[in-house]
């Protein structure tokens, strides 16, 4: 599985060094799109660009926030037709990963629409909120709102702490990836706690 992450990440790290916008672009479309390339590496490595002077702050944020809504909207509309099995059937030729998919799903049940905007920047969730958005049934243009306005910190973010760190911008994504597995242990886990909380309510 490391393996298979780190391919991943180098992926998307070449895509960004030979394509430059459009390989951000691209990057963040498919990031979106339930296919889990971190957009750590992505954002991270369009800052080192700006840093550069290859590109601007403002083009690579927009290009990323673009990309996102682009994929967004793809998976959105695969949950609202019922694609969804088709993912879990076939989702493993691109690394879709059906946990990630439930949690998401738990989040979307236990907070409704508002978790499409504050998802946003949290890792692997993020990336398959869209899925039980469309599921449910979310008004169209409430979800694509909530998910500008959720992506949009999130970029800049990465982005700038890609540009203040220059060659080094590596050092966070590798801070970060551990982060991300703790925000994802610790959203189960409150999630154990309240579904076991609620089923003793219920016999109560």
């Amino acid at each position: 599985m490391h393996q298979i992450v780190a391919w991943i990440s180098d992926t998307a790290l070449n895509l960004v060094n030979t394509m430059g916008l459009w390989g951000i672009w691209i990057g963040m479309i498919l990031e979106s799109a339930c296919i889990p390339i971190p957009s750590e590496v992505i954002m991270l490595s369009g800052g080192l660009l700006v840093a550069q002077g290859t590109l601007t702050f403002t083009e690579v944020v927009a290009v990323g926030v673009l990309g996102n809504l682009i994929g967004s909207i793809i998976a959105f509309y695969v949950g609202a037709v019922g694609g969804r099995r088709l993912l879990e059937k076939y989702g493993k030729y691109i690394f879709f990963n059906a946990r990630h998919l439930e949690q998401s799903q738990r989040w979307f049940d236990r907070y409704g629409e508002s978790t499409v905007f504050f998802t946003r920047m949290l890792p692997f969730i993020r990336t398959f909120i869209s899925l039980p958005a469309g599921i449910a049934g979310m008004r169209a243009w409430k979800f694509i709102l909530f998910t500008f306005l959720g992506s949009l910190p999130w970029n800049m973010a990465l982005v700038y702490l890609g540009y203040r760190l220059g060659d080094n911008w590596s050092i966070v994504e590798t801070y970060l990836r551990p982060v991300s597995y703790i925000i994802c242990a610790a959203v189960v886990l409150l999630l154990i706690v309240w579904l076991v909380r609620r089923k003793k309510e219920r016999v109560a």
